[in-house]
């Protein structure tokens, strides 16, 4: 078993050294029979995207797969580390504790450097923090790492909404920045369906040795209609004017929604797009003043004419 075990290692290096190696090289440098390199290569596929074209053409690994760096998963590594201590001192044949230190020892490497990087990140991103608040921890670091590795995360979340703090177990799918700040889109076990989390209202972060697959969540299906970050359930058609101004700036926002953009003669720009939350389309609207005109529908029309007569009654 130990043999087998340094052999599939050797035929790995092997392949990814001399791409399109032949099976009869590998025998010869294994020193074990060609019907030996078939088992063992067939072994290999189960876990490496190794492939023969044809005959003549050798073995080799298609896409990007390679074994250095290391990608062990935290069970795969707590397997290999137990490996010595399940195989027969007596039959360990020389060379096999100092191989397979090489081996650990590029594992935490990898997953030293890893971490490192993933903390320079987390550096790098500057992150806003709340007004009332005087510290806030940035869980940015751990979050990305579970993301990356599809590990499932046990928080401490505090929701504005309802003004209440909960334990949850999230799956983090991904991260998308919205102004000043980050919201996690994940599924939450708790709710038994994906939520949108705001970052800065994390607690407390743990990332758990559970796994997830997200496979079958489509960010971009999920976001279709919202305009922001929050998600609604009643679809509206907007149709608004842009000015001249600022219509060139209009075209190079990036949106997960797809409007309907048409230039007027004058250097306008109309814009037409269906979301699912008015209120958020409504606030990004008032950013450009009498710069913007809604021309559909009428009742947010009407809306935010109310609301400009309450602000001149405001400040009069």
């Amino acid at each position: 078993m130990t043999n087998k075990v340094i052999r599939i290692f050797k035929i790995i290096n092997a392949i990814q050294s001399n791409p399109g190696i032949t099976a009869t090289d590998l025998a010869f440098r294994c020193d074990v029979a060609l019907r030996t390199i078939y088992r063992d290569l067939d072994m290999i596929s189960h876990f490496a995207p190794v492939t023969n074209e044809g005959r003549g053409t050798g073995y080799r690994f298609l896409g990007k797969f390679f074994q250095y760096p290391l990608d062990f998963s935290e069970q795969e590594a707590l397997a290999f580390s137990l490996l010595p201590s399940v195989l027969n001192p007596d039959k360990i044949p020389p060379g096999f504790h100092t191989a397979y230190d090489k081996v650990m020892g590029t594992h935490l490497k990898e997953k030293s450097k890893q971490n490192g990087i993933l903390e320079n990140i987390a550096d790098i991103i500057q992150m806003g923090k709340p007004a009332y608040r005087k510290e806030s921890r940035n869980f940015l670091q751990p979050i990305i790492g579970a993301i990356l590795e599809q590990r499932s995360i046990r928080t401490i979340y505090h929701s504005q909404s309802r003004n209440t703090t909960t334990e949850r177990e999230i799956d983090p799918y991904y991260l998308i920045p919205r102004g000043q700040r980050f919201y996690l889109i994940g599924y939450c076990h708790v709710k038994g369906a994906v939520r949108t989390f705001r970052m800065s209202r994390f607690q407390q972060v743990e990332v758990t040795d559970s796994c997830f697959d997200k496979s079958g969540f489509n960010i971009r299906s999920y976001l279709k209609h919202t305009w922001s970050i929050n998600r609604g359930n009643k679809y509206i058609r907007f149709k608004v004017r842009f000015s001249p101004e600022v219509a060139r700036y209009i075209k190079e926002e990036e949106l997960f929604v797809h409007p309907r953009m048409s230039d007027g003669q004058d250097g306008s720009l109309l814009f037409e797009v269906t979301v699912n939350n008015a209120n958020e389309f409504m606030k990004w609207i008032l950013q450009y003043g009498p710069n913007a005109e809604i021309l559909e529908p009428l009742s947010a029309r009407a809306e935010l004419q109310l609301q400009l007569e309450q602000w001149v009654g405001l400040y009069q």
